[in-house]
């Protein structure tokens, strides 16, 4: 069933304006986890390392959502806190960092999640497209999950990919014909090696 997330980010809002972190954050990750956790499994090289990005998520998520005001839609939200915590595990900033628990029931659904997701894209059949996919620069490959899979909007992407930047909109405009010049370029990439794994047969 989709997800109407203009009603999600109303239900949400109100449960934070009601001091009820708990049941926002537990609602956000039964919500979105999945398909974030799914961004975490294309981009990192093993299971083990999307699992500790997914913590690292889920822990940046329950702090920050007492600042989240709907300025945006949650979910383009929650996808920059993502790509800022994807970013920084692979600059080796999170290796090897504990996450604490924060709530009983909101771990038991962060695990769910990820035990879930998991069963699901090992059951998935792995194309050779998404093999081909996997040699793609990690950047790259998020740009194409988010833009092709998720089906965020460029100005939307722009944020989610400038996490530690706080983009006016002339700087928002220019970020996201940018990155719609660089998604074009990673299409024709991914053609080449389509063509070429084609040709090796």
């Amino acid at each position: 069933m989709a997800v109407d997330h203009a009603a999600f980010d109303r239900e949400l809002l109100d449960q934070l304006r009601q001091g009820r972190v708990a049941d926002a954050a537990t609602s956000a990750v039964k919500t979105y986890g999945a398909e974030i956790y799914a961004l975490f499994a294309s981009i990192h090289r093993s299971e083990q390392d999307a699992a500790e990005v997914f913590s690292v998520f889920c822990e940046r998520l329950w702090r920050g959502l007492p600042r989240f005001e709907g300025r945006s839609l949650f979910r383009t939200w929650a996808y920059t806190v993502a790509w800022h915590a994807s970013s920084g595990f692979r600059r080796r900033q999170l290796a090897n960092r504990e996450v604490p628990v924060l709530d009983e029931e909101f771990e038991e659904m962060v695990q769910k999640v990820r035990t879930s997701t998991t069963t699901r894209l090992r059951r998935e059949k792995r194309s050779r497209l998404r093999e081909l996919r996997e040699t793609l620069p990690p950047e790259d490959q998020a740009l194409l999950v988010l833009r092709v899979e998720r089906e965020l909007d460029w100005k939307d992407l722009a944020r989610v990919m400038n996490p530690e930047s706080d983009l006016d909109e002339k700087d928002l405009v220019r970020e996201a014909a940018r990155l719609r010049k660089r998604f074009q370029i990673v299409k024709e990439r991914l053609r080449e090696l389509v063509r070429a794994d084609s040709a090796g047969e």
